[in-house]
């Protein structure tokens, strides 16, 4: 792969797109950014915060804008409005720096302007989805999975201004109820290979 190509997987909650990431990550030998963005950027706010603590902020909205601060101070930043700017850092400073696979955080848009970025979104049928939930999520009901969804479909629509999950965000969208996740991640890197960037 090309010298800081970057790739970002949006997905439905119980696709399999957490673990198409790990895949691609494994085959073209970089990095997957998903939780370790929250922890890189949790440090910035305040060092030693507790990761369970982080990851449930970073997925808090706030009632107002962040562009309504006036001379407010960034100290003076909601902590949930502080997390994303630092995950929106973390995930511009990897992007300098290395080729990465990275997962969720608003990534495909925050690197949207990157001539060397790819978005991908993952989706899959409800059925198969409720069969992922009782397997891959200690027995959980697609309800759940559905919940868990609409909290991050929330917060992605209030920081991109943009519909999740809409067509003209990403790349390709895929469906992975009848595809094999590791046939999928092979899909992407030759869509990747076959439209060079950058």
């Amino acid at each position: 792969m090309e010298k800081h190509t970057l790739i970002t997987i949006s997905r439905q909650f119980g696709s399999g797109g957490r673990e198409v990431a790990e895949i691609l990550a494994k085959k073209l030998g970089v990095r997957r950014y998903d939780k370790k963005i929250v922890e890189m950027a949790a440090d910035n706010i305040e060092e030693g915060m507790d990761p369970r603590e982080a990851v449930e902020l970073s997925y808090n909205t706030p009632s107002n804008c962040l562009g309504n601060l006036g001379d407010y101070g960034y100290e003076r930043v909601a902590r949930h409005n502080r997390m994303y700017i630092e995950q929106a850092k973390v995930i511009l400073g990897v992007a300098e720096k290395e080729s990465a696979v990275f997962l969720g955080r608003c990534a495909d848009y925050i690197l949207k302007d990157k001539p060397n970025s790819y978005s991908f979104f993952i989706y899959a049928d409800d059925d198969f989805r409720a069969k992922r939930a009782k397997t891959d999520y200690d027995g959980a009901t697609l309800e759940q999975l559905n919940k868990e969804e609409k909290r991050r479909k929330q917060y992605y629509e209030f920081y991109t201004g943009q519909t999740w999950g809409a067509p003209e965000h990403y790349d390709l969208m895929i469906n992975t109820s009848n595809m094999p996740l590791e046939d999928v991640a092979d899909f992407i890197i030759d869509y990747i290979k076959k439209n060079p960037r950058g």
